[in-house]
């Protein structure tokens, strides 16, 4: 008999949101994580854990993703829940895609390496037999959302007709609406007892180029959109005093790099799943700021 219930760290945050939300509206009786508490105790009688905990602008990853993880697989190991652990295309480095399961770990930059020792760990323990589950998704979307990197910086001056490319304007690049994000952790949800051990299953949600955003928001606003570079020496400029925009420097290569995300076995796993279109994603954006 299962619980269907969850218990969802970080669920103030993006990802865990995203996924309390769609979790409960799935009819898991959903948990939210105090942090400071004892996690295991937390977890006690639940079917899954969310790792939603991630330390904001990247403060000091180095340090706390691995106490995170540490302390996450002592709890699900201890309940025996399924670990569930939102996986990112840092790993991946700068090698061809479209980046999936069998795509080797060749991170190029600090945190891509820090992301694929915390996904070694996560698949060492799933190999000892305790389930985990990695969802790979791009970037994240969501129009409410001020916190998110596409209303930060690239549609900061949209009201004026100008959107911000942060690197190749025609390199295609993962993206991934929170809400489409969170629902396929609920579907995925559903099929716990039938996944094997440990899962690496990538969540292609949208892929577009800097042109393609541009070329949707023009035809949301009916008029032209210039598409200007993003001034990464201001970051450089700005980052003894900005830890966001210092940590963001190192990522630069990701919008200069062609990408994508497979993703055919979560489409195997949940056959018919749709998710937004860049026209809806844009839509939703331009209402948000009234346009």
């Amino acid at each position: 008999m299962r619980s269907k219930k969850a218990l969802v760290l970080g669920a103030g945050g993006n990802f865990g949101g995203a996924a309390a939300a769609a979790l409960a509206a799935a009819g898991w009786q959903v948990a939210r994580y105090q942090r400071g508490t004892d996690m295991a105790a937390a977890a006690a009688g639940t079917e899954l854990i969310v790792n939603g905990l991630n330390p904001p602008n990247y403060h000091a990853w180095a340090q706390l993703i691995p106490e995170i993880t540490t302390s996450v697989l002592a709890a699900g190991k201890a309940c025996g829940a399924t670990i569930l652990v939102p996986g990112n295309v840092y790993v991946f480095g700068t090698q061809p895609g479209p980046w999936g399961a069998g795509t080797p770990h060749r991170p190029v930059a600090r945190k891509g390496k820090i992301r694929a020792e915390m996904e070694a760990r996560y698949r060492e323990a799933g190999e000892r037999g305790q389930k985990t589950i990695i969802l790979r998704a791009g970037d994240f979307v969501a129009a409410t959302n001020p916190g998110t990197i596409m209303n930060i910086l690239m549609l900061k001056g949209i009201a004026k007709g100008k959107l911000t490319a942060l690197g190749a304007p025609a390199a295609p690049h993962a993206w991934a609406d929170l809400s489409d994000l969170g629902r396929g952790v609920a579907a995925l949800a559903d099929q716990l007892p039938t996944l094997p051990a440990f899962n690496d299953i990538g969540f292609a949600g949208l892929t577009f180029s800097a042109n393609d955003l541009a070329a949707e928001a023009a035809r949301r606003l009916q008029r032209p959109v210039t598409l200007k570079q993003f001034p990464w020496w201001a970051l450089r400029l700005a980052a003894p005093v900005w830890e966001l925009g210092r940590e963001l420097g190192e990522m630069r290569y990701l919008y200069d790099t062609p990408h994508s995300i497979d993703g055919s076995d979560f489409a195997r796993l949940v056959p018919g799943f749709a998710t937004k279109t860049l026209a809806q994603v844009v839509d939703e954006h331009m209402t948000t700021r009234g346009l």
